[in-house]
């Protein structure tokens, strides 16, 4: 569904991403993992047109998009959630929701229906300012609001940011009932624990290098992930 192939990020004279290559197949959730400043969220902003690479391409369902304009990212289904939520505080619930559906034509309210059935507490604060809301629903709503334009594939920057572990575990579990449903997810996460027990794979990213990849089952008994990612101490090491 999605290759990347040698991008290259470049803020200025500072080198962001180094030649990263790296694939998303269809029906998967994929995870990116790595510490703050790893280039982590500057990968998801070149996937979603925010910034394109100086070298390199993406390609995405057979289609050359590395110079999509950012506002047509969803016309081509792909969806981004960033970090931080980036939910409109004082649109309501409901109108926030609407955003989302910008770009589509006719009617949406079934689209909508499924969304207070995923999230049923966004049903119960639908009439409610986007800012009076928690921190978990507030990511719920971004997440929600993503959905609304019917994305293929969904991007997640740190949908663990800030919550507590039980509001942790149900956004992650909404997580794979996305991708239950037919929505591809490409998530950045620094909860490695999380994500790789739901992902089917991932990819460790340092110094904007993807320096290695494997299936996610795989990557939970790496002595480098255990070590660097889950805090684990490993003999020897």
């Amino acid at each position: 569904m999605l290759q990347v192939t040698d991008a290259v990020v470049r803020y200025g004279a500072i080198t962001a991403l180094h030649g990263i290559s790296f694939n998303v197949d269809q029906g998967e959730i994929v995870t990116l993992l790595g510490a703050n400043g790893a280039g982590k969220t500057t990968t998801l902003r070149m996937l979603s047109g925010l910034h394109a690479p100086s070298s390199g391409s993406i390609n995405f369902e057979g289609q050359d998009v590395t110079k999509t304009k950012a506002h047509d990212f969803t016309t081509l289904g792909i969806s981004h959630v960033p970090e931080g939520r980036r939910i409109f505080p004082s649109m309501s619930v409901e109108e926030n929701l609407e955003m989302g559906a910008f770009n589509r034509k006719g009617s949406f309210s079934d689209d909508m229906e499924r969304m207070y059935v995923t999230f049923p507490i966004l049903k119960d604060r639908r009439k409610q300012l986007g800012g009076n809301l928690s921190g978990g629903e507030q990511q719920m709503l971004a997440i929600a609001r993503a959905l609304m334009s019917q994305p293929r594939l969904l991007l997640l920057d740190e949908p663990s940011m800030g919550l507590a572990p039980m509001i942790v575990e149900t956004i992650f579990r909404i997580i794979g009932e996305i991708r239950d449903s037919g929505t591809t997810v490409f998530v950045v996460e620094q909860n490695a624990s999380t994500a790789l027990h739901l992902a089917d794979r991932g990819y460790v990213m340092e110094n904007g290098r993807i320096v290695f990849g494997d299936t996610a089952q795989n990557l939970l008994h790496d002595e480098r992930v255990r070590a660097v990612y889950l805090g684990e101490s490993v003999e020897g090491a």
